[in-house]
């Protein structure tokens, strides 16, 4: 049936070609100009005739044609031509030579391939008759089009696809969803090829579509999203308009049915149970309940509530935004003894609600919550609570403040003991009775040092005071009037040498440290020894205040330069306390206009006073006086004794320094010594009780030194020590006279000291006598090389004691 449609085909296009070329046969084209012959062609009579020109037809070769043979496409011909083949025809332009070819002789076109009109729509070739002896142009070039005429092999195809649209439920029937669009490659303007219509091949029970805008709409009115949440529409585009032998193409259309809210929230029991217990506090969550909805989005949001009286003032009720849950808390404070359950009625409602839908129900719904108070042991209860107690400032110690109460709440009521917390009390001002809760005074009042005493009462159970409750208590202490009225500064006044009876001289006011609660009242009157007193006059002006005139005329200074005037000022009581002030008046010399020019026969100067700044600088600037002068001082004690070691440890002669003290005459490590020993024979020869020291008489010795003998080595007589002798005495000398540094004329052995030496020997060997009476702490005062030394004689003259002892 395919292959008898398309002959139809071919056969209804083979005949609309022969109608066109049976229109256009007898169509000539004789132009004139340069597009067909140039001035001087000599294809142009001489007369001027014009010459005939090019005759074909109009040329249109079909697209897709599937035949063997080469595809007749039409023929160019020139009038010229009398069919004896001496003309030539060439065609040359788009194509030429390859999908068209031209007979030579005859001019007939042939198309040699398959042509698709959708990718070329027409072919612009020229054309040449040439004579075929000389190859000379007989006609002009002339450019021809070849159409390709379309037929329909392109179907309709969605460019734009996948397609996704979006309808909310329960819309109404014909609510527009989306628009889709088929393209057909065909030729538009020829025949119905690129007509294309639209149909529904899957899902037309829900959805419709246009025919010709290809617009989907629904098909019904109850789309319910939480049933169905999404259709799989097909939907075809056919071209021809429809008719038979069109192509067709089809899409998937995916539409989205989006939420609205028509479900009401729903909690999935009507009673949920929660336990707490009774000392939770305010604040404490107790349990969590949700509703279900099953819309999405917003739709689901929710709030809740609780609708009963009671539970309105035990419980709150708040929203987790993040799992739209009712998260009950507790509002007051829980008592298992004054009652053990609670029921709380929780209502969940939407909280965006869509008026389209209120007939649909209410959309809002209830559930009941059981909240079970479990008890606990609870420390005790002050009761009542009040806070403020009242003390007079003059009671006596042991007095009664006043009373604080606590109970047991638990039904098994335990004794409550009492205490102070001392941290609140570290000075012990107050104490309580353990048992009855008194608080008493513990040490004597005093408002004006300390008006107001907070501490903490501490009430615990008798059996366990791990319970313990805590009550701030303020203790107001009353004022009695314990304080006498004084001046408020000691007062001084001056007055000139030529003042006039009645003259202001001085206002006084005094201060009271107490607080009556009718307020100060103070009276003035001058005191009893001021009775006989003509010069002044205190005048009482009723405000607590008072004013000091002159009561004479002049004054003269070189008689009485100072007026001590006593003031006594009594209060109102209870009882009336009063004290004495002086009022110190100095006579003054005073210009014409009253200034004061000079008192006491002495210029009247105001004292001017540092300010604390400046006292405080004044400190800073004489403490790092100080602190540099010590610091001099020590920079130069430290650059002294550093000059010191310096010189203590110079060397002197080549010799080695060392810088700890040698280990006497066994140590002979230091220096090689055997040379010299065997020189002599030192034979040592103890002498007798206290001999041979440089008290005795030597030539180097000074006769105003106080340098004490020493017991010290004596040679043999019958050995000769010249050379060391010798040696050690331009040592001695040497060093006598360099008194800047200590001698260095040091051996590691000594087997002869000589006479000579400034210093006695101080070595104890071979000694005359071991029980000398000398004193040899003074050794200690030779410097740090003669410590040790000093140490070990002084600790031998110790033992040598405690011996004879």
């Amino acid at each position: 049936m395919a292959k008898g449609l398309q002959g139809f085909l071919w056969a209804m296009l083979l005949l609309f070609c022969a109608i066109q070329e049976l229109g256009s046969w007898a169509m000539h084209t004789a132009v004139e100009g340069p597009g067909l012959g140039e001035p001087g062609d000599p294809a142009l009579l001489a007369s001027g005739r014009v010459k005939r020109g090019w005759v074909w037809n109009q040329f249109f070769v079909v697209e897709e044609y599937t035949g063997t043979e080469p595809l007749y496409v039409g023929k160019i011909h020139s009038d010229s031509d009398e069919g004896d083949g001496s003309i030539k025809y060439t065609i040359s332009g788009e194509g030429a030579g390859t999908i068209f070819l031209i007979d030579e002789i005859t001019g007939d076109i042939h198309a040699t391939e398959r042509l698709d009109r959708e990718q070329k729509t027409f072919y612009t070739l020229r054309a040449q008759a040439r004579d075929r002896q000389t190859d000379q142009l007989l006609e002009p070039e002339s450019e021809f089009i070849i159409k390709v005429q379309d037929i329909n092999d392109s179907e309709p195809r969605f460019l734009e696809g996948p397609y996704i649209g979006s309808v909310a439920e329960l819309s109404p029937v014909g609510t527009s969803v989306m628009q889709v669009m088929a393209s057909d490659a065909d030729d538009p303007t020829y025949g119905s090829s690129a007509r294309v219509v639209y149909s529904v091949l899957e899902g037309e029970q829900h959805f419709t579509v246009d025919s010709k805008t290809g617009v989907i709409r629904t098909a019904v009115a109850d789309l319910d999203r939480e049933t169905q949440d999404r259709y799989e529409v097909v939907i075809r585009a056919t071209d021809m308009a429809g008719q038979l032998g069109g192509l067709s193409g089809s899409t998937t259309v995916t539409i989205v049915v989006t939420d609205v809210n028509d479900n009401p929230p729903r909690f999935p029991q009507k009673m949920y149970q929660f336990s707490i217990v009774e000392t939770a506090p305010v604040g404490t969550a107790i349990g969590r309940v949700k509703a279900e909805d099953s819309d999405v989005g917003e739709n689901t949001d929710m709030t809740y509530q609780v609708k009963d009286e009671e539970g309105v003032e035990m419980f709150k009720v708040t929203t987790d935004s993040n799992t739209q849950e009712a998260v009950i808390t507790v509002q007051k404070p829980l008592d298992y003894e004054s009652k053990k359950v609670h029921t709380v009625v929780v209502e969940a409602l939407n909280k965006f609600v869509d008026p389209r839908f209120v007939d649909l129900g209410t959309f809002r719904d209830q559930t009941i919550v059981r909240v079970s108070v479990l008890d606990v042991d609870e420390p005790p209860e002050f009761r009542p609570p009040s806070n403020l107690m009242e003390v007079q400032e003059d009671a006596h110690v042991g007095s009664v403040v006043g009373v604080v109460t606590a109970l047991d709440p638990d039904t098994a009521n335990h004794p409550v003991r009492y205490a102070i917390d001392r941290s609140t009390d570290a000075e012990r001002i107050f104490d309580i009775d353990a048992k009855t809760g008194a608080i008493v005074t513990g040490k004597v009042l005093d408002r004006e040092t300390a008006g107001w005493h907070n501490i903490t009462v501490l009430a615990m159970e008798a059996d366990n005071h791990s319970q313990v409750s805590r009550a701030s208590l303020r203790i107001r202490i009353l004022d009695v009037n314990d304080n006498p009225p004084e001046l408020a500064t000691p007062y001084e006044a001056a007055v000139c040498e030529d003042a006039k009876p009645g003259q202001l001289i001085q206002t006084i006011s005094v201060v009271d440290r107490d607080e009556p609660q009718s307020g100060h009242h103070f009276y003035f009157t001058l005191a009893p020894e001021a009775t006989n007193n003509h010069h002044f006059s205190l005048l009482d002006i009723q405000d607590n205040t008072a004013a000091v005139h002159t009561q004479r005329v002049g004054f003269n200074r070189q008689e009485q330069d100072v007026y001590l005037l006593p003031i006594l000022v009594v209060d109102s009581g209870p009882p009336a306390l009063s004290s004495t002030g002086t009022l110190t008046i100095r006579v003054c010399g005073c210009d014409s206009n009253g200034a004061i020019q000079s008192c006491n026969s002495t210029a009247y100067v105001v004292s001017a006073t540092l300010s604390p700044g400046a006292l405080i600088a004044l400190l800073v600037c004489v403490l790092i006086l100080v602190v540099l002068v010590l610091l001099i001082l020590t920079l130069k004690r430290h650059h002294k004794s550093h000059l010191t070691s310096e010189d203590d440890e110079d060397m002197r002669d080549n010799v080695i320094k060392y810088n700890d003290e040698g280990g006497g005459e066994q140590d002979t490590e230091a220096y090689d010594m055997s040379a010299l020993r065997s020189l002599y024979d030192f034979s040592e020869i103890k002498a007798g009780d206290g001999g041979g020291g440089p008290g005795e008489g030597g030539p180097g010795r000074n006769p105003a030194s106080e340098l004490h003998a020493l017991p010290q080595w004596v040679q043999s007589p019958d050995l000769d020590f010249s050379v060391f002798r010798d040696y050690i005495c331009r040592k001695v000398e040497q060093a006598d006279e360099d008194l800047s540094v200590p001698p260095y004329d040091s051996f590691q052995t000594y087997a002869f000291e000589g006479s000579d030496s400034p210093v006695p020997s101080l070595s104890s060997i071979n000694t005359w006598s071991s029980g000398s009476e000398q004193d040899f702490s003074y050794l200690g005062g030779w410097g740090p090389r003669f410590r040790q030394l000093a140490a070990l004689y002084t600790g031998r003259r110790g033992e040598e004691d405690s011996e004879e002892s």
